[in-house]
Formats: structure tokens, C-alpha cells, sequence
């Protein structure tokens, strides 16, 4: 009855009602009271088909406590340092921006290395998108889309380089180069100086030219 009792109690305080045949039989239970005394109602007043469902319910507890009893216990609790390891998405507002960074100077390299067997030398596009500022956008090719044109806030290049690049390792990606390669595409679309060194304090700040460009559903949600 202990195994029994623990199954059937719900989680949630939602009333129900179940309503049987026989006048004044009507039980109402809550979900802060065991669901065991509703099944008892159903045995003992309820129609014959409320007593199979009560037998149902009793054999489906009976079979849920013993798979719980033969499954082998694997895995373990998670830590909040598990969670973090995969918990790296950025904000708009640049919560979740790690510690580190880079400057265009040093993602040059960077870039050149690792990325520009895809998006071409300096940006300029091969097996995949260019990277270059372009003009407005015209139609809905996502070919116009850039950087510079399209991208309403800056922490979504780090964001995206981080989980995505290079294609074939992503993840690979040091914070320090993340925010180097971030520095570098933001020079070459125009909108940081050379100079500028982004880390999560100043990549945060930087205004994209088409912030404008997007209508947020839940402005106080960012």
C-alpha cells in the first residue's frame, strides 16, 4: 500500500471530480489528499465500470513500483558546475558573457587560420556566407544578410561563434580568441575602431547598426 500510495499522489493541487452512478456517490478529491481513498470509493460504490477502473489503477501501481525496483540506478545528481559547462548562452545585455579578451590585431590570425577556409580571405566569402558589411537589405535572400546589416546586438556574434565555430570543431574556441574573432568581424563590417578591445564589459555596450531593425515582443524580458 506504501508503493501504491506514493504513485497515485499528484503533484499539483487541482481538484477533480469523479461522478458515479448511484445518487449522493459523487467524490470529489484534491490533490492534496492521496488519490488511494478516491480509488477505495470507486471499489466499494461506484458502478461495475468504476471498479475495473479502480482495479486498473491498483495493477498499474503494482507494475510501476516493481520497474522502479528493477531499473539499475544510473546516472547521478547534476552540479552546478555540470550545469555551467553547457549553460553558455549569452544575452542580449551580456549576461552570461564569460571572462577574457581580444582585440581585431589579435583575431586576425585567428581567422585566418581557422576560418577563413569557409568564409573566405578577409571575409570575403567562399564555401560559405561572406562576411563583409553589404548594403541594405532588399528582399528576403538570406545572401544580404551580414554582420553589420542584419545582427540587432553584438553579443550574439560571440554567442554564436562560441557554440558554432569552426564548423568542423566547434566548441574548440578559447574565451580570449572567441573575443578576438568577435573584435576582428566588427572591424571589418565598420562598427568598432581597430583599436577597440572587447570583453564582456565593452562587447556589451556596442551598438549594432541595425539595432533599430527588430521589434522585441518582451522589451522588459532583456
Amino acid at each position: 500500500m506504501f508503493m501504491l500510495k506514493q504513485w497515485l499522489r499528484p503533484k499539483f493541487n487541482i481538484p477533480f471530480g469523479l461522478s458515479l452512478s448511484k445518487p449522493c456517490s459523487r467524490i470529489t478529491a484534491s490533490f492534496d489528499k492521496p488519490v488511494l481513498s478516491v480509488v477505495e470509493g470507486l471499489r466499494t460504490n461506484g458502478s461495475g465500470v468504476s471498479r475495473i477502473m479502480a482495479t486498473l489503477l491498483i495493477g498499474a501501481a503494482i507494475a510501476q513500483g516493481a520497474y522502479a525496483a528493477d531499473t539499475p540506478n544510473l546516472g547521478k545528481p547534476l552540479t552546478n558546475a555540470d550545469i555551467a559547462a553547457w549553460d553558455i548562452s549569452v544575452l542580449p545585455d551580456g549576461r552570461g558573457l564569460p571572462a577574457g579578451s581580444g582585440t581585431a590585431a589579435q583575431g586576425a590570425p585567428i581567422y585566418a587560420q581557422k576560418c577563413a577556409l569557409c568564409h573566405g580571405e578577409n571575409g570575403k566569402g567562399g564555401s560559405a556566407s561572406a562576411l563583409l558589411p553589404r548594403g541594405p537589405i532588399t528582399s528576403i535572400n538570406g545572401g544580404e544578410r551580414t554582420i553589420g546589416n542584419f545582427w540587432p546586438v553584438s553579443t550574439t556574434l560571440f554567442d554564436y561563434i562560441r557554440r558554432a565555430m569552426p564548423w568542423q570543431q566547434p566548441k574548440t574556441l578559447t574565451n580570449d580568441e572567441v573575443y578576438a574573432l568577435t573584435a576582428y568581424l566588427l572591424v571589418l563590417n565598420k562598427v568598432i575602431a581597430e583599436n577597440e578591445v572587447m570583453n564582456a564589459d565593452t562587447l556589451a555596450k556596442v551598438k549594432m547598426p541595425n539595432r533599430d531593425g527588430f521589434i522585441v515582443r518582451f522589451p522588459g524580458k532583456i
